[in-house]
């Protein structure tokens, strides 16, 4: 497991470097390795097979999405609020077997968001939510040690790498939703810029809804951009004009929403 290899192989290197050596040291060390190769060996047992939705516009570019994230270290996928890029992409990544030395982790922005996205991978893959598929929020932990795909609020991934510099539990490491440039997620950005060059296995993918799609490539040296378009449900945008009588100075987005809403209603 990856979250192991650094402490292991680093006690092995020291036990290379004495001369006289504790046979029962040398065995435990050993016994350490075997469990942790069981453990990465169950994982692999228990991957599953995705099944996806051909109604959603991101799996007709299933073989394309798939072919960048092994062929390249960093992928950006952009696609519209619906085109199914948020449930499919944790599967995509199953299927190249990601997962079984490191989970896979999402990030959304907000805690709901990540409860209902691992509710809905859990259900698309025939599992509960805690096994397969769990998720962490602020006061709630649903991932246990044999959890394949973790999702969670960018403020936990944040606040793991006060303890895991390295980031050494994920093996892949989804940020979704980039769009929204937080706090978080730029100095997530940030962070993983710096830890994949240390981390060569690491696996990132970065989605996005709007054309930033181009500025999150340039700021991870060009990574290839996969554009995603179409919604599984038909949407119609339309822009309220300012009506008479209304106080062009007066007028807030709150308030904006307001009026639209009634309009709606009525």
């Amino acid at each position: 497991m990856l979250a192991e290899r650094w402490r292991l192989r680093d006690r092995l290197q020291r036990l290379r470097g004495q001369r006289e050596v504790d046979a029962s040291v040398v065995e435990k060390l050993a016994t350490q390795i075997g469990a942790s190769k069981e453990k990465a060996a169950h994982r692999q047992e228990r991957l599953p097979e995705p099944i996806y939705d051909d109604a959603l516009p991101i799996a007709n570019r299933r073989a394309e999405i798939t072919a960048a994230i092994a062929a390249n270290q960093v992928v950006i996928v952009c696609g519209e609020t619906g085109s199914g890029k948020t449930t499919q992409l944790p599967k995509m990544c199953l299927e190249l077997k990601r997962g079984v030395y490191g989970t896979i982790g999402c990030t959304q922005p907000r805690r709901i968001a990540a409860r209902s996205v691992a509710t809905r991978l859990a259900q698309e893959l025939k599992t509960e939510v805690g096994q397969l598929v769990g998720y962490k929020v602020r006061f709630t932990d649903r991932v246990r040690d044999n959890t394949l795909v973790k999702v969670m609020t960018d403020g936990i991934l944040l606040a793991e790498i006060h303890s895991d510099r390295w980031l050494s539990a994920y093996d892949t490491i989804i940020i979704d939703e980039a769009h929204e440039r937080s706090v978080n997620i730029d100095f997530l950005l940030g962070y993983l810029k710096q830890l994949l060059p240390k981390r060569p296995e690491l696996k990132v993918i970065v989605t996005s809804a709007t054309i930033d799609a181009t500025r999150f490539s340039e700021h991870f040296n060009n990574a290839p951009v996969i554009e995603v378009s179409g919604r599984v449900y038909p949407v119609e945008t339309h822009y309220r004009p300012i009506g008479e009588g209304d106080d062009v100075e007066d007028i807030n987005i709150n308030a904006a929403i307001v009026r639209a809403v009634d309009e709606l209603l009525g």
